[in-house]
This record gives structure tokens, sequence and C-alpha cells, in this order.
């Protein structure tokens, strides 16, 4: 399978083109599906030039947050970028975990795919997530010191879904003289992908050198107030991590029903494991449900959060044939 929906979750438009239907459920991403509701709210001045200083807000604001230092956060327009800014900067060798995300892959020229058992006598620089995406593969924050340790290059972590659990997190480990680099995002946990919203954490000789490509204004006012107003909703993001678990939880108790074995442990996305996972992406997508399957890995789906009830029990009926 080598559609554009193998390529990266979200290509529901590839799918209605293809499958046809309307009233789509999609569930091939891993974004929270209950966005913070500030944003709708929001007005902005799209005539104004974003200002510096709302910008050094956001991050600082984003830094507490994290519980990094300050100095140590920059703002991306999407940490997609920032993993492939930093990639390029760094150069090799390098090595990947994998499975993984796509980019980690595509950061560095030459990047070998390395098995997670394999990680800590890789050489060079290693690039890894954690929670890893697409397994929900979780290490704990000592460990992933651990491979820092007596490394001849760096460790880049990507924590785009770190913030159901911030438990795992290293972005606090970040330090003037640690060969340690910590990627987040924000659309993912606070359901606002569109935003293209992300963070570098890094020494602050590399965040000044990130800051020299990215330019002058690199993220809109939009972005800037959107995500300053978010960080500080301590409330949302309390009942958010509450509130993940337990959706995830219904969705596994509907997979085990239907005799699949739901795999991870990040709340905003599981993982099965299927014998023909092609017929049943095709069986669901028949019935407007978008699931995410790899070209890489036949066998493997991932499902997403379904928005409500009504979603879930539309997933739960068509897996009846499954």
């Amino acid at each position: 399978m080598s559609d554009a929906w193998t390529w990266h979750g979200g290509a529901l438009a590839a799918a209605q083109r293809h499958f046809g239907g309307s009233d789509w459920v999609d569930l091939s991403t891993g974004i929270n599906p209950h966005r913070w509701p500030g944003a709708a709210d929001m007005a902005f001045d799209w005539q104004r030039l974003p200002d510096p200083a709302a910008l050094a807000a956001l991050e600082a604001a984003a830094a507490s947050y994290f519980g990094a230092d300050p100095r140590h956060v920059c703002a991306v327009p999407g940490s997609e970028i920032g993993l492939r800014l930093v990639g390029a900067m760094i150069g090799g060798p390098a090595a990947h975990i994998a499975p993984g995300y796509r980019t980690h892959g595509a950061m560095i020229a030459g990047s070998a795919a390395v098995y997670p058992e394999a990680a800590r006598e890789s050489r060079g620089t290693l690039i890894l997530a954690n929670p890893n995406n697409p397994d929900g593969r979780v290490i704990d924050g000592e460990a992933m010191l651990g491979l820092l340790r007596d490394r001849d290059g760096w460790l880049l972590v990507d924590e785009a879904f770190a913030d159901t659990d911030p438990a795992h997190s290293v972005a606090a480990a970040v330090g003037d003289d640690r060969r340690l680099v910590v990627f987040r995002s924000f659309g993912k946990f606070f359901g606002l992908a569109s935003v293209r919203l992300g963070f570098v954490i890094a020494p602050p000789a590399m965040i000044a050198a990130l800051r020299d490509r990215l330019g002058a204004w690199p993220l809109s006012a939009a972005a800037i107030a959107i995500g300053t107003a978010a960080y500080a909703d301590h409330e949302w993001i309390a009942a958010a991590r509450a509130r993940l678990p337990r959706d995830a939880a219904a969705l596994d108790a509907v997979l085990i029903r239907h005799g699949h074995q739901p795999i991870g442990a990040c709340p905003l996305f599981r993982l099965i494991a299927v014998d023909d996972a092609r017929a049943l992406f095709e069986r669901l997508a028949r019935r407007a449900i978008l699931i995410r399957p790899f070209d890489d890995q036949p066998r493997w789906l991932r499902i997403g959060l379904p928005a409500d009830g009504a979603a879930l029990a539309r997933l739960d009926a068509a897996l009846v044939d499954g």
C-alpha cells in the first residue's frame, strides 16, 4: 500500500476522492480531537507584522510549561521544520530509531535505521521520539538520558506527543554544554495542528544559529497569540490530561471487543497489528472512517481518538465485519 494516506495521517481529501462518501470520521492522526477552545474567540490585527516582544513572551510561556530555561527555547513554524533545520545544522554520522516517524530518517543524510534495543550501541547522533510514533512506546527520562552518556554525537528527542504525560520529558535536562536537543509540538495536544507551531529546546549556541536561519518574523501573529494563551490555560491542560486516558481506554475496549490488541502508551492514538491491514483499512474507508496504514509495516494500523461517542459507535459498528 503506497497511497497518500500511508505517507502521513490526515490525508482525508485524498481518501474522499478515492472512496467517495461524506461525513467522514478522520482517525488517521494523533491530534487531540478536543481542541483548546480559546482560539475561536481571539482576534488579530492582520495588517501588523508579528511583534518580537510577543514572540519572546510566547517562548517564555512555553519554557515555563516545558520546565526548560527560556534561553534554550526557540519557537518554529511547526516541529517538522524544526526537525529538518536542526538535522541539517548537525549533519552526520547519525542513526534513527525504527520503526518511527518518517522525517527522522530524512533529517540527516545517510542516517542509519536502528532497532530500539541497539540504540545505546549506535555511534554519532541518535534521533528518536518519546513517546514513539506510531507504536506509542515510552522511555522514562533516566533511560533517555542514559542514551546520551558516552555518546560521540547529539541526542535529538522528538517529544511531539509528550504533553499528555510530561513526566517522561527531558526538556528540563537541556543545558549549555550538553549535546541534547528536544523538539515539542503545539498542535497535537492542543488539537490545533493548523496553527503550525513547534519549539526547539537546545543549547544557546544552537538556538542562535537556528534563529539566524529562521530570519525575521518566523511565526504569524495568530500562532504567537494562540500559543501564549493556551500554554497559560492550566485548568484546560489539566482537564485534557485527565480526559485523554479515559478516551483511550474507551477506544481500547472497542478494539479488544473485536479481537484486536491495542499497542502503545500514548493516549492520543493506538496501534493494532492485523494479518490483512489493507483489507481492514479499505473496509473502514468504505464506511467513511479513515485510519492510518503504513507501506513499510503492512500489518500495522494506527487509530486516533474518536471525537465523541457517536464517532466511537461508528467505529464499533464498522469493525463488526473486520
